[in-house]
């Protein structure tokens, strides 16, 4: 009924059943009607719309005020998300000893309100202040139209994500301190990237490496791949020395590096060993996307693709591999990047300097005398890269790649680093060092020694094909797609671009692996272009620190 009519009620009852925590509940109301009869209006009209300033005000207000009193449940009411709030909330006080909470809000921003949190954290007779900034957004309340604030667990804490705790105790895990290969201590205010990464190296480390548990308050994460986040130590324990293979030269440059394009992962490794050198991370997210990341490498992966064609003797590095406008693939058609010539007498070396798309796809059937199948990129990957095989020991978790067997139009699409082809930066330099070494040697972020790990095996690649991938990635880096990155850099030295189309992304994200003498990076920015555009000057700054 619309608002204000009138209808007759005859021997029934007209009830309103609402559901949904934090979302309150219609009122049915009954009246008299002005001739007399019995009359029943229904709910009043749902608001709609933004809120408004003083609704962001007030709902707000009412919220900081349950927060600071420990009333979790008032608190989580006026959120739109009451049962998960309410569990976040009243752990703050039980979980996380944190009491004394005083808020105090900021200016809003439209329906965004910023605030600052000061309490006092205490467990076992000893006590620290904890402060921190957070901000909130009230929304309209789908069901009832209240102004509410809309729940995410970063509300209570900045750094909390769905499925987190915070918890103050003793520690997971004993603190360590972590050195680079030189003894350099590695610390997160430092190298800020590697606070996950430090924090893997002690939940897996700490127990052996000799220190004591301190009492802290922590996030514990709800991924148990995510080791837990110290946010207030009260009472240090005993840190415990574990010894990286790290560069503390190489790790400060890919720190800096990353920090010129947002979502940029690189990481770097010694051909010569597998020992990583650099590992960085610049994300909103905080994940170790350089380790654990799993999108398409784009034209980068051509490396891997151009091995498998002179090892099945498809093609060589002098041998042809035509490059047409277009090349049709299990009725898909493949295009070049805007711009390239085509060039039908192209060599494979001269296709791969220049990147292009089609001259691979033509060649992913093979040849009458050297045919190819479905599974001959996944048997390249696997048995001469080591990749796809998931038994990697890096020391810290780690993704290890996924190149599967793919029918249809994907079989070509794999061949040029998109269709099912999943790699991470890691997983993108190993390639590079096993192409320009031959033997593939599982990178490693700790010793193998110190925990007896039993690293992944492949039997490497023939010294014929590695001398072809090496002049052929001079060849890009001198005066193919790199050139322009690599300029300025001396020494034994080559490179590959990417680029990798992504479905609902208005840019490509941007791939570059590259070595000079022995140190190998790889870098990738989601929605960065090309591959010289973001991850090559990412690379270029790390392999100015080697060799």
């Amino acid at each position: 009924m619309r608002k204000g009519a009138k209808a007759a009620v005859i021997g029934s009852v007209f009830a309103v059943m609402v559901g949904g925590a934090g979302y309150g509940a219609y009122n049915v109301v009954t009246a008299i009607s002005g001739d007399g009869g019995t009359g029943a209006s229904g709910p009043a009209a749902v608001k709609t719309g933004p809120p408004s300033g003083a609704e962001v005000k007030e709902t707000s207000a009412k919220f900081f005020a349950a927060w600071e009193k420990g009333d979790a449940a008032k608190a989580a009411a006026y959120t739109n998300f009451a049962s998960k709030a309410e569990g976040l909330l009243g752990g703050y006080r039980t979980d996380a000893h944190l009491t004394g909470v005083k808020i105090t809000p900021g200016t809003p921003s439209g329906a965004t309100v910023p605030f600052s949190v000061k309490a006092t954290v205490s467990y076992d007779g000893k006590s620290k202040p904890f402060s921190y900034d957070s901000e909130l957004t009230v929304v309209r309340g789908e069901t009832t139209g209240k102004a509410l604030v809309g729940w995410k667990p970063s509300v209570v804490h900045p750094e909390l994500k769905d499925g987190d705790t915070l918890v103050t105790g003793e520690s997971a895990s004993p603190a360590i301190e972590a050195v680079d290969r030189n003894n350099v201590v590695l610390t997160k205010e430092r190298y800020p990237s590697l606070g996950p990464i430090l924090d893997a190296l002690r939940e897996k480390y700490g127990d052996t490496a000799g220190g004591s548990p301190g009492i802290e308050l922590a996030i514990r994460h709800g991924s148990e791949e995510t080791a837990d986040t110290t946010l207030v130590t009260l009472a240090k324990g005993q840190a415990g020395k574990v010894r990286t293979t790290l560069s503390a030269t190489a790790q400060a440059a890919a720190e800096k590096a990353v920090t010129q394009y947002s979502e940029s992962s690189v990481v770097a490794v010694k051909p010569s060993t597998g020992e990583v050198l650099a590992v960085a991370n610049h994300r909103e997210d905080g994940f170790n996307a350089a380790f654990l990341g799993k999108l398409a490498p784009g034209s980068t992966m051509k490396i891997v693709t151009a091995a498998m064609f002179i090892d099945n003797g498809v093609t060589t590095m002098n041998g042809p591999a035509p490059c047409p406008e277009t090349a049709t693939w299990q009725s898909q058609t493949f295009h070049n990047l805007t711009g390239m010539t085509p060039n039908e007498n192209a060599s494979l070396a001269n296709s791969f300097m220049r990147s292009c798309n089609t001259a691979f796809v033509k060649l992913i059937d093979g040849t009458t005398k050297a045919p190819l199948t479905d599974e001959s990129l996944t048997t390249e990957a696997q048995t001469r890269f080591g990749l796809g095989q998931d038994n990697w020991k890096t020391g810290i978790p780690s993704f290890d790649g996924s190149v599967p067997a793919s029918g249809g139009p994907d079989r070509a699409a794999n061949a040029i680093g998109q269709g099912q082809v999943q790699l991470s930066p890691l997983n993108m330099a190993s390639v590079t060092a096993t192409a320009i070494t031959g033997t593939f040697r599982q990178p490693v972020i700790v010793p193998l020694k110190l925990d007896d790990r039993v690293p992944a095996q492949a039997k490497g690649l023939p010294m014929n094909t590695v001398a072809q991938l090496k002049q052929m990635m001079r060849l890009t880096a001198t005066s193919g797609t790199a050139a322009r990155v690599m300029a300025g850099l001396g020494g034994d030295l080559g490179a590959k671009t990417g680029s990798a189309e992504v479905d609902g992304q208005d840019k490509s994200n941007s791939w570059f692996t590259g070595y000079r003498n022995d140190i190998a990076a790889a870098a990738m920015t989601q929605e960065g272009g090309h591959g010289g555009d973001a991850a090559g000057p990412i690379v270029a700054a790390v392999l100015r620190t080697g060799g």
